[in-house]
């Protein structure tokens, strides 16, 4: 009863080291996500990888929207249960770098909302990254594309592009195009594993409650195995019992031995030599 406590008392300590790594991750998570709003540029450069640090983070872009003929969409987008697309515009840093803004969602391709703006504008944000279904035969099917992918939307113009998008929350300054694209909410920033000790700790505990309660198993089966009798012996297929004649059966062996003792006994009553 004593292991089963101990086994007992090390899982909960395992579930408890695994509860203290999830409250670290969330909290980290919710405050990267909740950080005030930075500079895009002070995140990373156009010429770096998105770096992981930077997904989920606010961010601000300032710049000039892009050609309106660079502007595309992306299907299957949900929004309050109805299906639609995502309005995915360029916004220009320089004459030669720009970054793609998720403008928001409208109900069909034909909704008025589409329709690109233009002029300076100052805007606010979360980093996205691009998803992970492939897109790429979608270069060829015109501007509406089945995913939120660079590597698609990187050979559809003619300038470089960040590696991320940035879902529009909203314009801080420049003109507000009306009607505008619903708002979007940004994906959930991935997991920030805060905390990684905590979770060996918890396998830790799992290992010492698993090894208690295999070394109970064996004490028990030790205390209840039968112990071997010292004196019981196996004999031999063929041999002969214990106490039985070593020469063959009694009665043949003992009966020729009598009749020769027998035949030298002269009837002086002494045995000849």
């Amino acid at each position: 009863m004593l292991a089963l406590a101990l086994a007992s008392v090390m899982t909960v300590m395992g579930v408890w080291q695994l509860g203290v790594y999830q409250s670290k991750t969330a909290d980290a998570t919710a405050q990267r996500a909740a950080a005030p709003p930075v500079p895009l540029r002070s995140l990373f450069s156009i010429d770096e990888g998105l770096p992981s640090k930077a997904v989920g983070r606010r961010v601000t872009v300032d710049g000039t929207w892009g050609p309106a003929a660079d502007q595309v969409l992306v299907a299957d987008r949900l929004q309050d249960g109805r299906a639609g697309l995502w309005v995915v515009s360029p916004l220009k840093l320089s004459s030669t770098d720009a970054v793609m803004i998720v403008r928001g969602w409208v109900a069909s391709p034909s909704d008025r909302a589409v329709t690109a703006p233009s002029g300076p504008v100052r805007l606010s944000g979360s980093v996205v990254a691009s998803e992970a279904e492939d897109s790429s035969d979608d270069a060829a099917k015109g501007r509406v594309l089945s995913s939120l992918r660079i590597p698609t939307i990187v050979h559809l113009v003619n300038y470089r592009l960040y590696d991320a998008f940035v879902v529009q929350s909203a314009v801080d300054s420049g003109v507000v195009p009306s009607p505008a694209p619903a708002v979007v909410a940004p994906p959930p920033p991935p997991t920030d594993h805060a905390g990684l000790r905590n979770v060996a700790y918890a396998v830790q505990w799992w290992i010492f409650a698993a090894f208690t309660l295999w070394m109970w198993a064996r004490m028990v089966l030790d205390a209840h195995r039968d112990p071997k009798d010292p004196t019981t012996t196996t004999s031999a297929p063929g041999a002969p019992a214990p106490g039985a004649s070593g020469t063959g059966d009694s009665g043949t062996g003992d009966s020729g031995t009598g009749d020769r003792v027998g035949e030298a006994v002269e009837s002086s009553g002494t045995v000849s030599a």
